[in-house]
C-alpha cells in the first residue's frame, strides 16, 4: 500500500470536503481517504497495482476542485537533437507527482508542473542525470522554496474585498437611509437611481461573487449542495428581483422604489471579509509545522574531492562527510567522526542543558553546535531524519479525523438541502399567510434563512482544534499520531509504566563504594580490572571511577566468568569481582558484610564483592537510578486521579525498591516480554482505559494492545512505531501534559460544535420570523466561522 498527501484548492465548507472524501473512497484500489477542510489537503492510502496517483488527482478535478501544483524550470545540458529532448520529456512525464513536463531543445530548458508533496526538484534532476544528461534548477538559490498558496489566497481575497467594499459602500449608504431613525442622513439623489445601483452591484455579483457560482455549479453537477449553493441562491434572488424592479420602474419616480441591490452586494462583501479573516486564522493554526520546518538547516558543508564545498541540504547523500563549525546547525542525522563539542538539542528533545558529544556519538539534524569543530558522517537524510519524522507525525495528526468530526461531517452533508427546503417554506408562509402578496418581504426572509444557515463553522469546528492542539503539543515534545488519539487520550484512567528507561534512566551507574582498604587504591584496582569487560555493569563502574579522576592501569590478564564475575591481574595483584558464589568458590571470607550487601539489594541495587590477593577488599553497588523528574511526574498523575502501575521483567525486590522511590503502590514484576501485552489486556477486561508507557522493543506488543500507547522518545524506533503518542523528551511529566492537551482539545472542539450548531439552530428561526435582515445574516454567518477558528487558536496558548 502507498500513501499520498496533496493539497486541494476550491473547497469552501464541510460539504465540499465530504464530497471529495466520498468520491476518492469509492475508487477501486483506494483503501482509505481523509480530507481535511482546515488544512485543505487529502491523505489517500491506495494500492499502486490497481490505481495510480494521477487517477486520484484526476478524480479530484472531476469532482470540481483543483490539486495544488508547483512549477519549476530545469536548465538542461547534454542534449544534441530532438530525440534527446523527447526522451527527457517522456521520462519526466512518467514520474509520479509530475502533472506535465515540456522540454525546449533550443533553450535547453524543461518546464515542469508537479505536486510538491509527492516529488522534489532533486528527484527530477537525479532522474535526468540518471539517463545521461545534466540538470540544475533555474535560479538555484531559490530552489527548495515553495509558494505558500494560503498566502496567495489571502492576498486574492484581500483584493476582492477592497474592490467589493468600494462598490458596495454607496449601496450601503442608500440602505441606511431607508431606516426611519436614520432619515437625517443625506443621500445624493443620484445614488437612488436604479441603473447606477445596478452598475455598482453587477461587478460585485458576477465578478467578486463568481467563486460562489462556480462552487455551486460544481456541487450541483456532482449531485450535492454546499455553502456556495446557499450564497448563490440568496444573493441571486436579491439581485435579479432588483433587476426586475428596475426594469418595471422605467418611467416612474425612482426615489420611492425599494431595491435590493445593496442586499446582495453587502452580503457578498461580508462573506468575502469572513473568508479573509478565516484564511488568516487558518494560516496561524498551522504555525507549528512552519516552526518545525524552519528548524532545518538550508545548506551543508561537505568534503568532496578533498575540498570543502557548501551544498544545498537536498544534495547531501548518505555517507557524505560534513563539516559543522561552532554556531552552525547539524544539517542531517549522523555520527560524529572527529572533534568534541556541546550540542543544543532543546528544539528536538526539550532538554535545555547542552549535551556533550565526542567521536562515535549520534547527532540529530537541526540541533545546534555550540562551541567545537565537528566532522560527521551523514547517516539519515531527507524524510528519514528525526526532524522530518516529527514533521510527518504532526502533519498526519493535523490531517487525520477525530471520531467526533465524523458526526459533524454527517450533519453538514445533509444540512444544505434541508436549509433550502426551510427557506422555501419560509418564503411561502410569508407570501401566502404572514404578509400576503408582499413578494419583497417574503424574499428578504428567504435570503436571510439561506445565508444564516451556511454550515462553514460546522465544518471548521473539529479540524482547526485538532490542528492547533496537536501543533501546540508538538512544540512541547508530544507527538500525537492522529486526531483519534488526541481525542481518546483524555479518557484514560490507568497508566502502566515500564521501569527500565521509562521511570529509570535505563543505564546503570555506580552508586556506592565500601572499601576495606584505601579507597582510591581500591577503585584504581577495580576500574583497571573492569576496564577489560564489555558488560554494561562493568562499563558503569569504570565510568563512575573515571569521574573521580582515578588513574587506571593495564590489566596483565583478564577472564570473565559467566554468571559469577571476573578475575584479573593488575599491577601484580589478583583481583576478583563478583557474586557470593564466586567468593565462596575462591574461599574468600565476606560474612561481616552480608548484611550491608542485603541492604543494597533491597534498595534495588546490584552489589558486587571485591577480593584482592584472596582477601575481602570491599564492595561496590551499581543501580539503574530513577530519572530526576519521575517521582514528581508520578505524583502529578496521582493528583489527576489516575491509577499508576509499574510493570517490569525485573525481580520483585528490585521492582519494589524502585516503585517505593518513585511513589508507586502497584507493581507487576517478573513479567516476560510477551506477557506485558497480556497484563494490559487483563486490566482492560477489568473495565479500565489503559495507557501503556514504554521505551523498548519488548514493550512494543503492550504499546499496541493498550487503548493508548505512549513511547518514550529516547527509546527504540520499534516502540515509537507501535505507539499512538511519542514523548520526545523522555520526561514522565509529558504523560500528564498529553492528557491535559487532550482534555483541552476535546473541550475546545465541543465549544466549537456548540457554537456552530447554536448559530444555525438559533439563527434560522430568527431569520424565518423576520427579525434578521439579510445583511445582518451575512455578518453573523461570517462571524460564526471566524469565531470558531479563533476559539481553536486559544489552544496555541495552553501552558504545559
Amino acid at each position: 500500500m502507498s500513501e499520498s498527501t496533496f493539497k486541494i484548492k476550491g473547497m469552501t465548507c464541510a460539504a465540499c470536503s465530504n464530497r471529495v472524501e466520498k468520491g476518492l473512497s469509492r475508487m477501486e484500489g483506494v483503501e482509505k481517504a481523509a480530507v481535511n477542510l482546515a488544512l485543505e489537503q487529502a491523505s489517500v492510502t491506495f494500492d499502486e497495482s490497481k490505481i495510480k496517483i494521477g487517477d486520484i488527482e484526476q478524480k479530484v478535478k472531476d469532482l470540481g476542485y483543483d490539486v495544488v501544483t508547483e512549477k519549476v524550470e530545469l536548465m538542461l545540458a547534454g542534449m544534441t537533437c530532438a530525440a534527446c529532448s523527447t526522451r527527457i520529456e517522456k521520462v519526466l512525464n512518467k514520474m509520479d507527482g509530475v502533472s506535465a513536463a515540456s522540454v525546449n531543445l533550443a533553450l535547453e530548458k524543461a518546464t515542469i508542473e508537479y505536486n510538491p508533496s509527492l516529488i522534489s526538484t532533486k528527484d527530477m534532476t537525479d532522474k535526468v542525470e540518471a539517463i545521461g544528461y545534466g540538470a540544475i534548477v533555474k535560479n538555484d538559490e531559490e530552489s527548495g522554496q515553495t509558494v505558500d498558496h494560503r498566502l496567495q489566497e489571502i492576498e486574492k481575497q484581500k483584493r476582492k474585498f477592497i474592490l467589493s467594499l468600494l462598490l458596495s459602500f454607496p449601496l450601503l449608504w442608500t440602505m441606511v437611509a431607508h431606516f426611519s431613525f436614520t432619515s437625517f442622513i443625506y443621500v445624493p439623489q443620484g445614488l437612488m437611481n436604479p441603473w447606477l445601483q445596478m452598475a455598482l452591484a453587477t461587478p460585485v455579483q458576477f465578478y467578486i461573487g463568481k467563486q460562489f457560482y462556480v462552487g455551486a455549479y460544481k456541487a450541483l453537477k456532482n449531485k450535492s449542495a454546499n455553502m456556495d449553493v446557499l450564497v448563490a441562491l440568496g444573493t441571486s434572488a436579491a439581485y435579479f428581483y432588483s433587476v426586475y424592479l428596475a426594469i418595471m420602474s422605467i418611467g416612474k419616480e425612482t426615489s420611492f422604489i425599494h431595491l435590493y441591490f445593496e442586499t446582495s452586494a453587502v452580503l457578498i462583501t461580508l462573506i468575502i471579509l469572513g473568508k479573509l479573516f478565516e484564511a488568516k486564522a487558518k494560516g496561524r493554526s498551522s504555525e507549528a509545522i512552519k516552526k518545525l520546518i524552519g528548524l532545518q538547516a538550508k545548506t551543508a558543508t561537505a568534503i568532496r574531492n578533498r575540498m570543502e564545498i557548501e551544498i544545498p541540504l537536498e544534495e547531501v547523500v548518505v555517507g557524505d562527510v560534513l563539516i559543522v563549525k561552532p554556531g552552525e546547525k547539524i544539517p542531517v542525522d549522523g555520527v560524529m567522526i572527529e572533534g568534541e563539542s556541546a550540542l543544543d538539542e532543546s528544539m528536538i528533545t526539550g532538554e535545555s542543558v547542552p549535551v556533550d558529544k565526542k567521536a562515535g556519538d549520534n547527532l540529530i539534524g537541526a540541533t545546534i553546535n555550540k562551541n567545537g569543530f565537528i566532522k560527521m558522517e551523514a547517516i539519515k537524510i531527507g524524510k528519514d531524519t528525526a526532524l522530518a519524522q516529527i514533521i510527518k507525525v504532526v502533519e498526519d495528526a493535523q490531517g487525520s479525523k477525530a471520531p467526533i468530526q465524523r458526526m459533524a461531517d454527517l450533519i453538514s452533508g445533509i444540512f444544505v438541502p434541508i436549509v433550502v427546503g426551510i427557506a422555501l417554506v419560509t418564503f411561502l408562509i410569508w407570501y401566502v399567510w404572514a404578509d400576503p402578496g408582499n413578494f419583497a418581504s417574503a424574499l428578504e426572509k428567504l435570503i436571510a434563512v439561506l445565508v444564516i444557515a451556511c454550515p462553514c463553522a460546522l465544518g471548521l469546528a473539529t479540524p482547526t482544534s485538532i490542528m492547533a492542539g496537536s501543533g501546540r503539543a508538538a512544540e512541547h515534545g508530544i507527538l500525537f499520531k492522529g486526531g483519534e488519539h488526541l481525542e481518546t487520550t483524555h479518557e484514560i484512567d490507568t497508566i502502566v509504566l515500564d521501569k527500565t528507561g521509562t521511570i529509570t534512566n535505563g543505564e546503570p551507574v555506580l552508586t556506592d563504594v565500601v572499601a576495606a582498604m584505601h579507597e582510591r587504591e581500591f577503585l584504581s584496582l577495580v576500574g583497571s580490572a573492569e576496564n577489560r569487560s564489555e558488560h554494561p555493569l562493568a562499563q558503569a563502574i569504570v565510568a563512575g571511577i573515571n569521574e573521580k579522576n582515578i588513574v587506571l592501569h593495564e590489566a596483565a590478564s583478564f577472564e570473565a566468568i559467566p554468571g559469577f564475575g571476573i578475575q584479573a591481574v593488575v599491577s601484580g595483584r589478583k583481583i576478583l569481582i563478583g557474586t557470593r558464589r564466586l567468593m565462596k568458590q575462591q574461599n574468600v571470607d565476606f560474612e561481616e558484610v552480608m548484611e550491608q550487601m542485603s541492604t543494597f539489594e533491597k534498595q534495588g541495587k546490584t552489589a558486587m564483592l571485591v577480593a584482592v590477593d584472596g582477601t575481602y577488599a570491599g564492595m561496590i553497588a551499581v543501580a539503574d537510578t530513577i530519572k530526576e523528574t519521575s517521582a514528581q511526574a508520578i505524583q502529578r498523575l496521582r493528583e489527576m486521579n489516575l491509577e499508576v502501575i509499574m510493570m517490569t521483567g525485573d525481580n520483585k525486590q528490585t521492582a519494589l525498591a524502585i516503585a517505593k522511590e518513585a511513589g508507586i503502590d502497584q507493581v507487576i514484576a517478573e513479567v516476560l516480554p510477551e506477557g506485558k501485552a497480556d497484563e494490559v489486556t487483563k486490566l482492560q477486561q477489568a473495565g479500565k482505559k489503559v495507557a501503556m508507557v514504554g521505551d523498548g522493543i519488548n514493550d512494543a506488543p503492550a504499546l499496541a494492545v493498550a487503548d493508548i500507547g505512549m513511547a518514550i522518545g529516547t527509546g527504540t524506533d520499534v516502540a515509537m512505531e507501535a505507539a499512538d503518542i511519542t514523548l520526545i523528551r523522555g520526561d514522565l511529566n509529558s504523560i500528564a501534559d498529553a492528557l491535559l492537551m487532550s482534555k483541552k482539545t476535546i473541550s475546545n472542539i465541543k465549544q466549537n460544535l456548540f457554537w456552530a450548531f447554536a448559530y444555525n439552530t438559533l439563527g434560522i428561526p430568527v431569520a424565518a420570523f423576520g427579525f434578521l435582515a439579510p445583511w445582518l445574516a451575512g455578518a453573523a454567518m461570517a462571524f460564526s466561522s471566524v469565531s470558531v477558528v479563533l476559539n481553536a487558536l486559544r489552544l496555541q496558548k495552553v501552558k504545559l
